[in-house]
């Protein structure tokens, strides 16, 4: 890094001490983009998070960056746009889709959770409101932006965004942010390098900053076979096909314990 050039302040929101609310602001002094926009999930302790005033204003931050679509690093998007946050939303095609299903069904969730509140009468709120909607989770998807994988985006300012394959889920990257003489990788939530689905997490040469998911640090995963997957498939394959015989209709096939959509 060139000492001359202003370090960026990177600010945890979320997603330390906790496993959930993923959120972290990187400040340029010109810029401000926020990787994820999670969450807090679990414990009524950590939910209460949720309700907390955001740290700055929602609409001073140009941009939030996406590493994939689980909750905990997506679900708080739909009351950030609520609260101000105009901005774009950059992620991957697949994480954008995968948003598409899964904030519009947080809002419903909360919405129900509010409901069944005011009948019971546990809230200390009179009434009990939803943290955000449907409605608000459905209109933040316009800001959702795709980015393929490994192309370099300017965000402004000479902060250049790219995404590289994490092998997690479906959609799932590292996110890298570089200005001509600082690199800062956030690797999400990583997958195994050799998954029997997914493909493997990109190799990562360098950077000058690494923001790592550690849940999982200090054990390693078994070794796994084609014939493990295969194992367990048709030990549970009666079950497999009743859930997705009922969600997906006449379209699934069994067959020699595949399962074909």
């Amino acid at each position: 890094m060139n000492d001359q050039e202003p370090r960026p302040a990177l600010t945890f929101l979320g997603g330390a001490g906790t496993v959930t609310g993923s959120k972290f602001l990187v400040d340029t002094g010109q810029v401000r983009v926020l990787v994820e926009c999670g969450l807090f999930q679990g414990m009524r302790e950590l939910r209460r998070r949720n309700w907390e005033p955001f740290p700055l204003p929602a609409r001073n931050i140009d941009a939030v960056v996406l590493t994939h679509a689980h909750l905990d690093h997506t679900g708080y998007l739909p009351l950030l746009a609520k609260n101000g946050f105009t901005g774009t939303v950059y992620c991957s095609e697949a994480t954008r889709e995968l948003c598409e299903i899964l904030l519009p069904d947080s809002g419903h969730l909360q919405e129900e959770e509010a409901l069944y509140a005011n009948k019971r009468g546990y809230s200390k709120h009179s009434p009990a409101l939803p943290l955000y909607t449907r409605d608000d989770a459905e209109r933040c998807l316009a800001q959702l932006r795709p980015v393929d994988y490994d192309a370099e985006l300017a965000l402004g300012q000479g902060l250049k965004l790219r995404l590289l394959p994490s092998g997690h889920i479906l959609g799932s990257a590292f996110v890298s942010l570089k200005s001509e003489h600082l690199s800062i990788l956030f690797s999400g939530d990583l997958g195994r390098p050799h998954d029997l689905v997914m493909s493997p997490p990109t190799r990562i040469e360098a950077a000058d900053y690494l923001i790592v998911e550690s849940t999982y640090g200090n054990r390693l995963h078994p070794p796994e076979t084609s014939e493990d997957l295969a194992r367990i498939c048709g030990r549970h394959s009666e079950e497999i096909e009743e859930i997705l015989g009922f969600v997906y209709g006449d379209e699934v096939i069994h067959r020699n314990n595949m399962v074909l959509l």
